[in-house]
């Protein structure tokens, strides 16, 4: 397999997709579309399963795929920054299918009512038993984001998907939101509930004082005769985007240069094939690719790309092919190796959707899934409102879920201007859809809810705005430290995303009126990175004021909200942005 290869690998892989034939099964029944649009025999000898950044949802749900994900510099138009129309023709996919809703937010209103939701654990847990049961020994391996996203995960620290994750039989697993819990809490799940069972590695991971391993870095496994290892590399700036006493005493971090030594010590140890489960973000995975030698292929999470091939990367070493697997459980990735004479020689790979409506649910896990929220009914179903419009949260900036978010803040706040995070996770509500506690929840399940009001000039807003800019669109993968850009309420403001750090953000409006850098604003916020004052009472955790919010809307409706997004220069023509 050489680089040579490359354009007919990827045009390969498109092929395979866009011959999926999801639309001959649309109208089926569940029993006949699951047995055809699943239905991908093995190849070679060497198979791994991979889903990653779940957020807890272990019901079918609605996940609008982000119309604007734009590439900067050398990663301008490939993958992942590409959307909408752009996305469907490199992989050659027919808009109006049903690959096409689930790769892309083109008609994504319309398409959702026609292919209803997508993932659930029951639907996943049959798919896997049936990708399991064709290729003997198969690994899955989970990416990590699996603990929050839910009310009932964080009600009861993840427990829930804890057991779900085992009942689903997974392999291997690394980590992110998981260590929001605390790192002491990961680590009594690692020694106690997985021990045994679900093997959890992270290299990266280290303990600040003398810099040794707080989990294994990797794990050894045969599979038709053959030794293979994976790698993992939980998320690297855990305590920069979260904050740092929940993870006290640990360094997390990139790490190349241990990563490449793990991979050696894996070869050494007789691994014919090594992957790495990543946590990194797909930018950061594809420049690791290109400096780490010995990986055959890195299953990333993170960015909740959901990249239709795997994308091979040149290295000193060989190739390495990188693949993202999207999120909330909507896609399994399948990677099947031909392993011969001690190394890979070929492969192929597919990134299925999970339709809902297209394959049976396991009873098994449907009855774990009721057990586990059986006590928690009456709280998450508890109507608040009912939306008149779309809601949404992926992208590089607001999406109406976020401007809705924004707009509670301003008003139950008394704030002029709002920030909310620029989380990537959160499923969708189409119009007419009741907004209940579970569905709010998937917005704001985190545990650091505290909403914040401070007094900030009109620098160090720009200043705020030009951090987290920087921290999306450096054009060094390495300094891209977290989530989407900060979402604005009540503040207008262009972006030129190609502009160097201090130059990105420019004409900060407050209603029309220019920003004076001299001046105090009212900024109201959520989701504190700063360690709580011991003894000081917690400040009103974030769904408290979004339900205020809701509460107060006439005829218990929200309607539609203006989105605010900025001004972007500089990117006409960018691939990472889509006018559906």
């Amino acid at each position: 397999m050489s680089l040579s290869r490359r354009d007919f690998l990827q045009m390969l892989a498109a092929a395979q997709l866009a011959g999926m034939g999801l639309d001959r099964w649309a109208q089926a029944d569940t029993a006949t579309a699951q047995g055809g649009l699943y239905d991908a025999p093995r190849f070679g000898n060497v198979s791994f399963l991979h889903m990653t950044d779940c957020h807890a949802q272990l019901l079918p749900m609605l996940y609008r795929e982000p119309s604007v994900n734009l590439g900067i510099g050398a990663m301008r138009g490939l993958w992942p920054h590409r959307v909408g129309h752009a996305a469907l023709a490199a992989a050659g996919v027919q808009p109006g299918s049903a690959q096409a809703h689930a790769l892309s937010s083109i008609d994504f209103e319309q398409a959702a009512r026609r292919y209803g939701r997508a993932g659930g654990f029951a639907h996943l847990s049959t798919l896997v038993k049936q990708l399991k049961a064709s290729r003997p020994g198969a690994l899955l391996l989970d990416g990590g984001d699996t603990w929050q996203g839910s009310a009932t995960a964080l009600w009861t620290q993840g427990q829930d998907m804890v057991e779900a994750a085992q009942a689903l039989s997974v392999d291997v697993m690394t980590g992110h939101w998981e260590f929001t819990y605390g790192i002491e809490r990961v680590k009594a799940v690692v020694a106690g509930d997985f021990a045994g069972k679900i093997d959890f590695v992270a290299q990266n991971v280290k303990t600040s004082d003398f810099d040794d391993p707080v989990f294994p870095s990797h794990v050894m496994r045969e599979m038709a005769g053959v030794p293979v290892a994976v790698i993992g590399q939980a998320f690297p700036y855990t305590p920069i985007a979260h904050p740092r006493h929940l993870v006290e005493g640990v360094g997390f971090g990139v790490r190349e240069q241990d990563m490449q030594e793990t991979v050696d010590a894996a070869r050494a140890s007789g691994a014919r094939v090594v992957v790495l489960l990543s946590h990194n973000g797909m930018d950061v995975d594809l420049k690791m690719a290109s400096r780490v030698r010995g990986i055959d292929a890195i299953f990333g999470g993170h960015t909740h790309d959901a990249v239709p091939l795997a994308v091979p990367v040149k290295n000193g070493g060989g190739v390495t092919l990188v693949t993202n697997a999207g999120s909330n459980g909507k896609f399994i990735g399948v990677m099947d190796f031909d392993v011969k004479g001690g190394r890979v020689r070929d492969y192929r790979y597919r990134l299925l959707p999970v339709f809902a409506n297209q394959i049976t649910a396991d009873p098994q896990m449907e009855a774990l899934i009721g057990r586990m929220r059986a006590p928690f009914e009456t709280r998450l179903n508890a109507p608040l409102a009912r939306t008149d419009a779309l809601l949404y949260r992926r992208g590089n900036f607001n999406g109406s879920w976020d401007q809705l978010i924004c707009d509670a803040l301003l008003e139950v706040q008394g704030a002029q201007i709002a920030f909310s995070p620029g989380f990537r996770w959160g499923t969708a509500l189409l119009p007419g859809a009741l907004i209940t506690r579970e569905t709010l929840m998937e917005q704001l399940a985190i545990t650091y809810p505290q909403t914040t009001v401070t007094r900030m000039t009109g620098a160090a807003i720009k200043a705020t705005l030009e951090d987290v800019a920087d921290n999306l669109f450096n054009p060094d993968p390495y300094q891209q430290q977290g989530g989407d850009m900060v979402r604005t309420g009540g503040l207008s403001y262009s972006c030129t995303p190609g502009a160097g750090m201090g130059a990105r953000i420019g004409d900060l409006r407050l209603k029309e009126t220019p920003i004076d850098a001299d001046r105090l604003y009212t900024v109201a916020g959520w989701a504190p990175v700063t360690e709580p004052v011991p003894g000081a009472p917690l400040a009103r955790p974030i769904w408290d004021v979004v339900e205020e919010w809701l509460a107060s809307r006439p005829d218990g409706r929200v309607s539609a909200r203006a989105v605010n997004v900025p001004r972007l220069l500089g990117e006409a023509g960018n691939p990472g942005q889509a006018g559906d």
